[in-house]
């Protein structure tokens, strides 16, 4: 099981928060198998996020252009069948992923893929009959599929990934770096899953006054020119939209003080790198399984859910429920900042 030969293929392509969620037990399985070769198989925008695992090979698949549609899946199939693959782990589990694998299952190479706990995930979700209580963890959800293939991984304890060199960016960057580093990321996908922005700008106000470095994350048509109106109102906050690549981002995320962000990507970047994260939930809850990876849960802010008895109303954010859309507005201010607060201290 663990000789020279094993080499298994990851194969998780999007999002960018869950790949981060992978990273942690990548580097759990690597430090109980160094002898096991690991080819990750992921879309070249979350390539970096793989490329500082040690011993780990990232292989970037363009679905748009060079592998698009059926045949070029069918395409990188065949390719993936050339090489000395001996196990697939499919982390991803859409059809994409199903056609690999089962074209890898063709040449002896067996498989094993995420069960993603949808039925579990509806009762919590649902608003009658609801079932309340914490699912597995997306990490551990991974780790079961290593461990469907033979490796016991175990995650407790952590893996995190060491700091990155911050190269250039202290140029780029106008900040001043011996204060706090305290990176926040204000958006997410679907508006019930953001914090807001008025009660955001109390949080900023609260930062600025004890003299912390805040860097604000996020990017597009839509949060630039916002990021941009809050960089201008606060002295100490600077936006990051726009003057970074995606590989200085990780390497300035993995030297915050703390993450402050929504149940989005950012705060999955963070905790990779063992970063302490704080995190406001809306419409979702950690209870899903999406609770970024090795952080306590009092750093989990949740909204009253005595007043909002629905909650969760879904697990991506993605449904609107009448009556819902302020549940965040329970989280008050004072409760982020003295979170934020008693970390730094710390």
């Amino acid at each position: 099981m663990t000789g020279t030969k094993e080499h298994i293929l990851v194969i998780r392509l999007s999002a960018m928060g869950d790949c981060a969620l992978a990273v942690p037990v990548l580097l759990a399985l690597k430090k109980q198998y160094p002898e096991v070769k690991l080819t990750v198989l992921t879309k070249p925008f979350f390539a970096p996020i793989f490329e500082g695992l040690p011993g780990v090979e990232v292989k970037d698949v363009d679905t748009k252009e060079e592998y698009k549609g059926l045949w070029g899946v069918l395409r990188l199939g065949i390719q993936l069948r050339k090489k000395s693959f001996t196990k697939v782990a499919d982390l991803h589990d859409v059809l994409r992923s199903k056609i690999w694998r089962t074209l890898l299952r063709f040449a002896n190479v067996p498989s094993a893929h995420i069960d993603k706990g949808r039925k579990q995930k509806k009762a919590l979700t649902r608003p009658e009959n609801k079932v309340f209580k914490p699912l597995l963890s997306t990490p551990e959800r991974y780790a079961d599929v290593f461990r469907q293939l033979g490796y016991s991984v175990d995650l407790a304890g952590g893996a995190f990934l060491p700091a990155r060199d911050l190269g250039a960016i202290k140029d780029v960057l106008k900040v001043d770096w011996s204060k706090p580093l305290v990176g926040v990321a204000p958006f997410a996908a679907h508006a019930v899953k953001a914090y807001p922005l008025d009660l955001m700008e109390e949080v900023l106000i609260r930062f600025n006054a004890e003299g912390y470095q805040v860097l604000l994350f996020g990017g597009g048509p839509k949060e630039e020119p916002q990021l941009k109106a809050l960089e201008e109102r606060y002295e100490r906050a600077t936006s990051i939209a726009g003057k970074l690549t995606f590989e200085q981002e990780l390497a300035l995320i993995s030297h915050l003080d703390v993450m402050l962000s929504m149940d989005s990507g950012n705060g999955h970047l963070a905790a990779m790198f063992g970063r302490p994260v704080v995190t406001l939930w809306g419409a979702t809850h950690p209870y899903a399984g999406f609770a970024p990876f090795g952080q306590p849960s009092a750093y989990q802010l949740l909204p009253d859910l005595k007043q909002f008895p629905l909650l969760p109303t879904s697990v991506f954010g993605n449904k609107t429920v009448p009556g819902y859309q302020d549940v965040m507005r329970t989280i008050a201010p004072e409760r982020v900042m003295d979170t934020v607060q008693g970390i730094l201290r710390a």
